[in-house]
């Protein structure tokens, strides 16, 4: 692999880390996955104006896959309320190929190979580790729940974008209908959208995690069109280390042996599939 292909997705994961690390940070979650969608629709919007429409066949799904990403993005909100980064982040983000290989196998009898099945077991043997306490199980819970909603739009998204015609079209107005529904849904489950002073002081943050965001998504598309799928999904999953670097030197997590080993299963499952794709 070119150095510019390993370099592409490796900071994608760090992206992807970093802003998950502000969410958990902020002092409401929700107006910062509110303000976030703000932010990603600004930067999506002129896409939407120089690139064509895509096709009518995707147009279901592409609003199906927005629908499912506000859920998901509430859900995350409410998980970082239960559990640290560095004990939501891996099992969100490790369960997703777990679910998506496990529903390619149900749905589409798709063979899972040797590889595939050493990665789930891997990241199942993670997951389960995990439920050794109420506190742990309810925080395990919220973070599987919110990995089946990933699956989901990442399943939509795998659908769509063959009908759509033009893959970064479909990812841009996902975007923006992502950043319609994104604050009707806060307004719906807070019956108002004017900021409190906690809320406000996440703002420049939120908006920053969204640039953030939106760049990680840029960074997996540019090394997709440069190289093979499976070893850049699996270079993103590092994503996992990283949060839990950055949540211990940052946010004061702590590190321990046994969640260093929770995220090192899940990180060398997450790429055994990756490659098995």
């Amino acid at each position: 692999m070119r150095p510019l292909v390993i370099a592409l997705p490796l900071g994608a994961a760090v992206l992807h880390a970093t802003w998950n690390a502000a969410l958990r940070s902020s002092a409401d979650r929700l107006w910062f996955v509110t303000v976030m969608s703000f932010a990603t629709t600004c930067a999506a919007v002129p896409l939407v104006l120089l690139l064509p429409a895509p096709l009518k066949g995707s147009w279901v799904l592409l609003g199906l896959s927005a629908l499912l990403q506000v859920v998901y993005s509430v859900l995350l909100a409410y998980a970082y309320a239960l559990g640290e980064l560095g004990q939501i982040y891996p099992i969100v983000r490790g369960s997703v190929p777990l679910l998506v290989s496990a529903g390619a196998f149900l749905l589409a009898g798709q063979r899972l190979g040797s590889l595939a099945l050493l990665g789930i077991a891997l990241i199942s043997a993670a997951i389960i580790s995990q439920a050794s306490r109420h506190a742990e199980r309810r925080a395990l819970t919220h973070a599987i729940v919110t990995a089946l909603f990933v699956a989901a739009y990442v399943t939509a998204d795998a659908l769509g974008v063959r009908l759509a015609g033009n893959p970064q079209s479909y990812a841009a107005w996902i975007w923006v209908i992502y950043g319609v529904l994104m604050p009707l849904g806060f307004f719906l489950l807070r019956r108002r959208i004017v900021p409190s002073g906690h809320q406000a002081r996440d703002t420049a943050k939120a908006i920053a995690g969204g640039l953030l965001s939106f760049g990680s998504y840029g960074a997996i598309i540019a090394a997709l069109a440069l190289g093979n799928v499976g070893p850049i999904a699996a270079l993103r999953e590092t994503s996992i280390v990283f949060s839990a670097l950055i949540g211990r030197v940052f946010l004061g997590e702590a590190l321990t042996w046994r969640r260093a080993l929770v995220c090192l299963s899940v990180t060398a499952g997450a790429v055994l599939i990756g490659y098995a794709r």
